[in-house]
């Protein structure tokens, strides 16, 4: 990683460690928020990033500016939702050599998960226990004069500069049986460490908040709990020529349930397919299913049970599609359906909710909560139960509609401009600077009444 000159510095601050940067309180805040994402694998995190940033970057009533950690030719899913005063911060700063030997190392395991996914299967293959490495950040960060760093998703690194870390989930501790030993002691040592440096823990939900609080040892105080809303608000509403225009490229049935995830193990796709092979042969009820999501290296066993039932001429996996297109999917489908084993939160649930789509769900982790009695819900083991949610869904206009109008309702509480707002008074307090009555009481609400 690596920046020329900042804003700021470029105004005549000079830095962290400069004359002028004693003073915070009397210059601009500068933020960054960690946005080194390949577009299409990281699926909802993805999503929320790019929330986040297009809600700060319209924020008009303070004087902060935003910069985003991103790889060249990695940024084009992200620009156009940017606006206002921001830049990217490049991975190397002009004219530097690039880092060799060990920081080589650091950077590659920093930037990109699925390298490090690479080196842990191959430990795990020689079945010999390696150290745990956590990424440390090669200084450019530090030298780029920001104020705050926001990881917004677990890969983050070590560095220097104050931080908010986000932990989205704790999957390897509740499902160990989806990850090998390497991976499960880089994630423990990985996200301790990036807790431990952090001066703010952030999760989407309270039962977020008690997981990490209990299996990582983070005290409650230190862990803020911010609303994530649907990313479909920050996206152009697709009018009728444009969701016609999808029906057609995508070849979609005329009626159809919908499943928005990438095919790792704990979305549950194989027992969701199990159910609708069961509403076939137990009911006598046709069900075509919609895939998207990035079909990475679970897909292939997925695909092999697909045949395995028979499933091909009512089961479509799409692969990743552009944000106009899950638009247009969440307005054609009759409804969703999320099977997940394991959720922080429930992005595609909130999404179907915006756009009044009913829902299907999981009655695991953090989804009960989220959903109240707006969603049908299942135990996703029981692929009986899934399909006689699956079913009544299709059958009943009447639950349909209600389902819809509750789930609006619950959306109606999610705000971008809140959540931003929320997330921008924590990163005052944390870059020392002053706060009003309204960044007071909006670090009061998500930090709860255990909160500083």
């Amino acid at each position: 990683m690596g920046a020329e000159p900042g804003p700021a510095a470029r105004a005549g601050d000079t830095g962290r460690d400069g004359a002028e940067a004693g003073n915070t309180a009397t210059r601009p805040l500068r933020v960054a928020v960690d946005a080194r994402l390949e577009d299409g694998r990281a699926g909802g995190v993805q999503q929320y990033v790019l929330g986040l940033a297009a809600a700060l970057c319209e924020l008009d009533d303070g004087d902060e500016s935003y910069e985003f950690l991103g790889e060249p030719g990695q940024q084009a899913w992200l620009t156009p939702y940017l606006s206002g005063d921001w830049r990217f911060i490049p991975p190397l700063a002009a004219g530097a050599p690039p880092p060799s030997g060990a920081a080589a190392i650091r950077r590659a395991v920093g930037q990109r998960l699925p390298i490090a996914r690479t080196a842990w299967r191959r430990l795990a293959r020689r079945g010999r226990p390696e150290p745990v490495v956590v990424a440390t950040s090669d200084g450019t960060l530090e030298a780029s004069g920001v104020d705050v760093v926001h990881f917004a998703f677990q890969g983050a690194f070590r560095t220097a500069v104050p931080s908010v870390y986000q932990p989205w989930d704790l999957q390897h501790v509740h499902l160990p049986e989806f990850f090998s030993d390497v991976q499960r002691r880089w994630r423990d040592a990985a996200y301790g460490a990036f807790c431990e440096q952090a001066a703010l823990v952030v999760v989407a939900s309270e039962w977020a908040r008690g997981d990490v609080a209990t299996h990582l040892g983070v005290p409650r105080e230190k862990i803020a709990v911010v609303d994530v809303p649907p990313v479909v608000r920050a996206y152009p509403v697709p009018d009728a020529a444009a969701i016609e225009a999808t029906r057609t490229a995508l070849d979609l049935p005329a009626r159809f349930a919908y499943y928005p995830a990438q095919a790792w193990p704990h979305k549950n796709h194989i027992r969701l397919l199990e159910a609708i092979a069961r509403l076939r042969d137990r009911d006598g009820i046709r069900v075509d299913l919609v895939c998207s999501g990035g079909q990475n290296e679970h897909f292939a066993e997925v695909e092999r049970v697909m045949r395995r039932l028979g499933l091909q001429d009512q089961v479509r996996f799409i692969g990743f599609v552009e944000p106009i297109a899950v638009q247009a999917l969440y307005r054609l489908a009759r409804l969703m359906v999320f099977p997940s084993l394991f959720e922080g939160w429930g992005l595609p649930i909130v999404e179907a909710f915006a756009v009044g789509l009913p829902v299907a769900c999981s009655n695991v982790t953090s989804l009960p909560d989220l959903v109240g009695d707006a969603a049908l819900t299942f135990d996703p083991l029981d692929v009986d139960a899934m399909a006689t949610a699956i079913g009544s869904l299709w059958e009943d206009d009447a639950r349909c509609a209600t389902l819809a109008e509750r789930g609006r309702r619950v959306v109606d509480r999610f705000d971008w401009g809140e959540t931003a707002r929320t997330l921008r008074a924590h990163y005052r307090s944390i870059g020392g600077r002053p706060l009003d009555e309204a960044d007071r009481a909006r670090i009061a609400r998500s930090l709860g009444p255990n909160g500083r």
